[in-house]
This record gives structure tokens, C-alpha cells and sequence, in this order.
């Protein structure tokens, strides 16, 4: 625990005049894939759990983990992490976060992980569309047309107006969306330690889902307490390490590098669940993938002609 806590101090303490932009990006993407994967293993976990229990109960234990991990780390210096000079920008991105989490964990009781990991993988292109929106960042009609077909290849996978729809499945596509506003906001307030915006989601998720959980508590059964500790686990590990990446690269850098969730979740619930995503589903994903790094390849080349 203190060598986690030495890593959680001397990462907060960087400046970023002391960087190098290349190493960065590099370091950036490796955090990003690391995360991917333990959220990927988070949401399996969730998704079993989430059979037995009401996603409520799931949720606040998530966060409840990831809270008592950290004040097994920080001990005294809990209340001293919380100061931020963006106390707005740190309630908005825990708010985010948690709704993130709430809307994608309700929505593996109903939906495949697959299915939810690939429309939740919307996130990247909006977040593009955030940042030119509320960042300043450039937009072009070609990009903005690469949002449009991103957001054609979810409604494939939705299918609204057929009879296999879910109204589930729109979920994760709110989920999408708050994870996108999360991103941007973890951007914004990446002047604080990553230590103190883990803390914020830490303390502001627990706090919501505290008031909620009484009324879907059930006891939790003694087989199934290994999984609430790895949920709590995956969960603190792979927000900092989120946090981590954002504060080292640009989001329009990472962004495509999200899709490796499409094929964790592939896996996972090939493995775990025996469940492969339909035609539907892969032809919607290989569309929002296709979308997004086109969109991706153009911010990039827009940056290097400047």
C-alpha cells in the first residue's frame, strides 16, 4: 500500500513543462489500454453480480470499494485530497461518472456485455464533438459527418422500431454520453493531482448511491463476496488509470484507442457468459469503429498541417 501511495503522490506532482509531448502520448495510450481492459473485467464482474442482485446494490458497492481502498492507502490525508482550486468541475465529472457507471451496469442486467460495450463505444467520437463544442477544438463537416455514421452504427445495433428492440439498450447510450462529458471534464481539471480526482468520484459516488441502496438492499451472499471485492478493485485501478491517460495525452490522441473495449467485452462475454454478439451488433460496432478513426485520423492530420 505505501508503494501505491509513493506512485498516487509523485504522479500528482508532475508539471506538465517537464514533459515531453511524445512521451506522453506513448505513455497516455498505454495507461488507456491498461484501463480499458480492468473496466472491460469490472463489467463482466458487474454483469455477473447483476444477475443476483439489483444494480444499485452493484453500484454502491463499486463505489464503497473504491472508496475504502483509498482510505486504506491515504489514511489521514483523505480530507486534504479533496481540495481543489474546481470544486464544480471535480462534483460535475464524479456526477458523470457515477451516471456512467449507473446507466451501463443497469443495462447488463437486460443486454449482452458486448452489445452495451459496443454502444457505449460512442464515447470516443463524442468526446471529439465535446471538445469542439465546450473546448475550443476545431470541427469540419467531414468529422461531423463521422459523428452522424457513429451514431447510424448504435441505432443498428438498437434497431428502435423493431421488434427486437430493448429499450434497455438506450442505457448505454446515455452512458455514452456522461462517459464522454467525464473525459472532457477530467481534461479540464487535470491541473489537480490524479489522487484528488479519484477521490472526488470516490467520495461523491458514494455518498448518492448511500441514499439510494437502502431500499434494493439484499444480504450478500458469502460466494459471492470475492467478486464485490474485485469490482471495487477494477473499479479504483482502472479510474486511475484513466485519469492517468487524459492527464498525459489529449483526448483526441486516445480516443480511438477506446475500442479495444469492444473486443475485451467480446471475450469476456464469450467466456463467461457464452453469449457472442448477432450480426446486427458486430455490423453496428464495425461501423462506430470505422467512424471513429476516421474521425480520429483527420484530427490528427489537421494537427500535424498546423
Amino acid at each position: 500500500m505505501r508503494v501505491l501511495a509513493r506512485a498516487f503522490a509523485l504522479m500528482g506532482r508532475e508539471r506538465d513543462g517537464l514533459r515531453h509531448p511524445r512521451s506522453d502520448h506513448a505513455r497516455g495510450i498505454a495507461l488507456l489500454l491498461a484501463a480499458i481492459l480492468g473496466f472491460t473485467l469490472m463489467d463482466a464482474t458487474a454483469k455477473h453480480l447483476t444477475q443476483t442482485y439489483h444494480p444499485a446494490q452493484v453500484i454502491w458497492m463499486r463505489f464503497v470499494g473504491n472508496l475504502l481502498i483509498f482510505a486504506a492507502i491515504f489514511r489521514h490525508h483523505m480530507v486534504p485530497l479533496m481540495r481543489t482550486r474546481q470544486p464544480v468541475m471535480q462534483l460535475g465529472r464524479a456526477l458523470m461518472q457515477l451516471g456512467s457507471v449507473g446507466l451501463f451496469f443497469t443495462s447488463l442486467q437486460y443486454i449482452g456485455l458486448a452489445e452495451a460495450t459496443a454502444i457505449m463505444d460512442l464515447n470516443p467520437v463524442l468526446i471529439t464533438l465535446g471538445a469542439a463544442l465546450f473546448l475550443g477544438e476545431a470541427i469540419g463537416p467531414r468529422r461531423i459527418a463521422g459523428i452522424a455514421v457513429a451514431l447510424v452504427g448504435a441505432l443498428i445495433i438498437i434497431r428502435p422500431g423493431l421488434g427486437v428492440f430493448q429499450p434497455a439498450a438506450l442505457l448505454p447510450l446515455a452512458g455514452a454520453f456522461t462517459f464522454a462529458a467525464g473525459a472532457l471534464l477530467t481534461r479540464i481539471v487535470r491541473s489537480d493531482s490524479v489522487a484528488t480526482s479519484v477521490m472526488w468520484s470516490a467520495v461523491v459516488g458514494t455518498t448518492i448511491t448511500s441514499l439510494i441502496v437502502p431500499f434494493f438492499w439484499q444480504p450478500i451472499a458469502t460466494g459471492d463476496i470475492w467478486a464485490f471485492v474485485l469490482l471495487g478493485i477494477f473499479g479504483t485501478a482502472s479510474q486511475y488509470l484513466l485519469v492517468r491517460a487524459f492527464s498525459a495525452a489529449e483526448a483526441g490522441i486516445l480516443a480511438p484507442f477506446g475500442y479495444t473495449g469492444l473486443i475485451w467485452a467480446g471475450v469476456w462475454g464469450w467466456l463467461f457468459f457464452g453469449q457472442l454478439p448477432d450480426g446486427w451488433t458486430i455490423t453496428g460496432a464495425v461501423i462506430i469503429v470505422t467512424a471513429g478513426l476516421y474521425v480520429w485520423s483527420r484530427e490528427a492530420r489537421i494537427t500535424k498541417e498546423a
